[in-house]
C-alpha cells in the first residue's frame, strides 16, 4: 500500500496559489499538492493529470512544501529578456525612436551608419544582423534597394558609361 500524501499543513497556501497562478508551472505545482490531499489521488494519477512524470511531480510537491514551510528559499528565476537578447522590447523601441527620429518622417535609414549610435545606447557591441532583426521586429522594412553608392559621383558614372557612335548600331 502506498504511503499517504504529506503536506497537509500547506493546503491553504496551495489553494491560494491555485487561484492566483499566473503561469502553467505555478498551476501544476498547486495541483500537484492539492490533488493527492483533497481528492485522495495517488502520485501516478496526479502526474498523469498534470502532464508530468511521477518523479517531476514528486519534486514539485516537495519543493512547494519546503518553500511554504520556510525550509527553502522561493525561486527567484524570472526572465525579463528573450534568449540572448541585448535589451527588452520596450528598451529596443525607445532606442529606435531616438536613433530613427529623422527617418520616421520619410528619411532614409542606412543601417551601418546608425549601428554605432545603437551600440552606444545599448552599451554593448552588436552585429549588423542583430540590428536588421531589431528593425524588422519593430516594423521597419527595406522599401527599395540601393541603386547607387551613397558616396558615388553621378557625373563620373555617366561619363564611364559606354557611348557608342550611331554607325556601330545595327539598322
Amino acid at each position: 500500500m502506498a504511503r499517504p500524501a504529506s503536506g497537509k499543513e500547506c493546503i491553504e497556501a496551495a489553494k491560494k496559489l491555485f487561484k492566483s497562478a499566473r503561469t502553467a508551472e505555478e498551476l501544476r505545482m498547486a495541483q500537484a499538492v492539492l490533488l493527492p490531499l483533497e481528492m485522495g489521488l495517488s502520485l501516478e494519477q496526479t502526474a498523469k493529470i498534470i502532464g508530468r512524470s511521477k518523479g517531476a511531480t514528486c519534486r514539485m510537491r516537495t519543493r512547494f512544501v519546503q518553500v511554504s514551510a520556510g525550509q527553502r528559499p522561493a525561486s527567484r528565476r524570472k526572465r525579463t529578456l528573450r534568449n540572448r537578447a541585448k535589451a527588452d522590447l520596450a528598451r529596443e523601441r525607445q532606442i529606435l525612436d531616438e536613433v530613427l527620429a529623422s527617418a520616421a518622417s520619410g528619411g532614409i535609414v542606412v543601417v551601418p551608419r546608425i549601428k554605432p549610435e545603437v551600440e552606444a545606447l545599448l552599451s554593448k557591441p552588436i552585429a549588423l544582423s542583430t540590428l536588421y532583426r531589431m528593425l524588422a521586429r519593430h516594423g521597419w522594412r527595406k522599401l527599395a534597394p540601393d541603386t547607387q553608392h551613397p558616396q558615388g559621383d553621378p557625373e563620373a558614372r555617366e561619363a564611364w558609361k559606354k557611348n557608342s557612335p550611331a554607325s556601330w548600331r545595327k539598322s
